[in-house]
């Protein structure tokens, strides 16, 4: 039996667009839970942490289509470029601001400017498209998308926190933020897997995506989804540090994302033929 894995590896720079995709979205997951772990040491107050890896996550959610868009219209090059050099130096600012204990406003605006951070998980998919358009090697492609992103919060938020905890608190963001830069470098200079940029096609409407009903929903189920990461991640930092274990924290974080990591990967695996509409019902249920 054919490994459906191997199959779609074996396509010309899917090996290397893929793995710099992954280091450079390595910040998804390290950025937010890296933000309370380090404000929660510098500053000491968990509600101030929380509000500012909010600022940063609720405003890269509304930014990062926009920008996924534009990228669509010009060619991920030319968008990446200079969002990634704007939320670099945005996390920069950030890390500097809690490490010299400069005012409030400080913390909110960086966070603000790093959500430019474009949706490296976008342009990834947008590139495994490209090499498989309308082909069944498709969906195994993206089921192994979806246990990256699993294997990205597992180590990702681990990583960020066991870093803070064990080194100094701005380790996890310093990091993160290296990994931002030099994972969207390795990629963007991959251009021989980069979409083509694709004139609209004449009656096809340009109104949002957000309007349509089957978007709707998912971006429904999605917000739910969110959520409980986000809480689960918080209210993991501040249990174990209340418990006097506070590096245990990586580990409860790391724990919790194997299932879905695990389940993405039979996915891929048996490529079942279900209609998406259906298999999405079971999962959520």
């Amino acid at each position: 039996m054919s490994n459906p894995y191997g199959e779609i590896f074996r396509a010309p720079g899917a090996k290397g667009f893929s793995a710099a995709g992954f280091f450079a979205r390595l910040p998804i997951a390290m950025a937010p839970i890296g933000i309370v772990a380090m404000l929660s040491q510098t500053h000491g107050e968990y509600w101030l942490a929380g509000a500012v890896s909010a600022t940063f996550a609720l405003t890269n959610a509304l930014v990062a289509p926009q920008i996924s868009r534009l990228v669509d219209r010009v060619g991920q090059t030319a968008v990446v470029v200079p969002t990634t050099i704007i939320s670099v130096l945005a996390f920069l600012v950030l890390i500097l601001a809690a490490n010299r204990d400069w005012p409030a406003w400080t913390l909110f605006a960086s966070a603000f400017l790093a959500a430019a951070m474009p949706s490296i998980p976008a342009l990834v998919r947008a590139r495994w498209t490209e090499k498989f358009r309308n082909r069944p090697e498709l969906n195994t492609a993206f089921a192994f998308e979806s246990s990256a992103d699993e294997l990205v919060y597992i180590a990702g938020a681990s990583l960020s926190v066991g870093l803070a905890v064990a080194l100094f608190p701005e380790a996890g963001m310093l990091i993160s933020t290296i990994f931002l830069a030099l994972g969207t470098a390795a990629f963007i200079l991959q251009r021989s897997t980069e979409p083509k940029v694709r004139p609209l096609e004449a009656g096809v409407s340009r109104a949002s995506a957000i309007r349509q009903r089957p978007v709707q929903i998912i971006t429904l189920a999605l917000i739910f989804v969110g959520s409980i990461f986000a809480t689960a991640e918080v209210s993991a930092v501040a249990i174990t540090k209340e418990l006097g274990q506070p590096q245990a924290a990586s580990l409860v974080i790391g724990v919790y994302a194997v299932g879905s990591f695990l389940v993405g990967l039979a996915l891929g695996a048996l490529n079942p033929t279900m209609p998406l509409h259906r298999q999405l019902l079971i999962a959520v249920s």
